[in-house]
């Protein structure tokens, strides 16, 4: 029942440069019933995790009657012009990011970020920039991806640390695996010493969560790596994670974006919502695992899941 079309990207790029969404003198004003289309275009960012969350958004979907496709567009400066468009109808999101991201193409690259870890005032930000596109941001659940800082079981057990605070308190010297742009972001070294006081020697400049940087952390060389809280890997390399108790990090809570004027009706927020009831943070680093790991698809890991709490058949 359910299909899965490959539309080139090219195409799509060509499409969205003739096609826009609301004009920018009526962006004020969304005065468009919300849609309710029966043929919808799910789209993923082409990462696993996008792909898991589109796969799912599809299956759900296909059981409240509507027929999907599935696009991976991997560029967001591609995928959100489309759904405004209404190329694509539907994307898994991330609030805090993607407040920030329209912030950023409504009022310049400057502009004071509106994504915080308070996720209340995140998504009342972020609804307001959708709204004026033509977009509508259904409720988050409870499953968020969030940056997060891992170190070995060994060292946690050692010096009993639980929490990014127990890590402050306990004055140990750090050196943090994690990009080059942690030496300026207020979640990563900045944040780290100014909210739980944690002694960051240095950054090993080895990426977000890559390889090299969690086997620096597993070899001794690093104390700590910034990767993210639906990490699907830590376990291989003997790796946990710290609560960030303290709330430093942005409220990157899951958010389906739909077009509001094809996908805005009850029965796509009716069908999408019930994900929200079940879906967890652990659960997705697990059907992370099972794709990037076990090599299982992700259409298949989706299924599975929802089969499994009851949502489809």
């Amino acid at each position: 029942m359910r299909s899965r079309t490959a539309v080139p990207a090219v195409l799509l790029f060509a499409l969205t440069a003739c096609t826009t969404g609301p004009s920018l003198e009526n962006r004020g004003e969304v005065t468009a019933p919300p849609g309710d289309s029966r043929q919808l275009t799910i789209g993923s960012a082409g990462f696993t995790e996008s792909d898991l969350l589109a796969q799912m958004y599809a299956q759900l979907l296909n059981q409240a009657g509507y027929r999907t496709s599935l696009i991976t567009v991997a560029n967001r400066e591609i995928y959100e012009p489309a759904l405004e468009s209404g190329q694509i109808d539907v994307v898994p999101e991330y609030a805090a990011t993607f407040a920030d991201w329209l912030n950023a193409k409504a009022n310049g690259p400057d502009a004071p970020p509106v994504g915080s870890p308070d996720l209340d005032a995140t998504m009342k930000a972020l609804r307001r920039l959708a709204t004026p596109r033509g977009l509508t941001v259904l409720d988050p659940g409870r499953a968020v991806d969030q940056n997060a800082f891992a170190v070995t079981a060994a060292y946690a057990r050692e010096h009993h640390l639980k929490t990014l605070s127990d890590l402050g308190a306990s004055g140990l010297k750090v050196r943090l695996a994690a990009g080059d742009e942690c030496v300026q972001r207020p979640y990563c070294e900045p944040g780290l010493k100014k909210v739980y006081g944690i002694d960051i020697t240095g950054v090993d400049p080895k990426g977000v969560g890559t390889t090299q940087a969690k086997r620096a952390v597993q070899s001794g060389q690093d104390q700590m790596v910034l990767t993210t809280t639906t990490d699907a890997t830590l376990g291989q390399f003997g790796l946990v994670l710290l609560a960030d108790d303290k709330h430093l990090q942005n409220a990157d809570y899951v958010v389906p974006v739909v077009n509001r004027a094809r996908a805005g009706s009850e029965g796509v927020t009716k069908a999408l919502g019930k994900l929200n009831d079940v879906l967890t943070t652990a659960d997705l680093a697990a059907m992370n695992q099972q794709v990037d790991s076990w090599r299982r698809l992700a259409q298949d890991v989706a299924r599975t899941y929802l089969r499994d709490k009851g949502l489809v058949k």
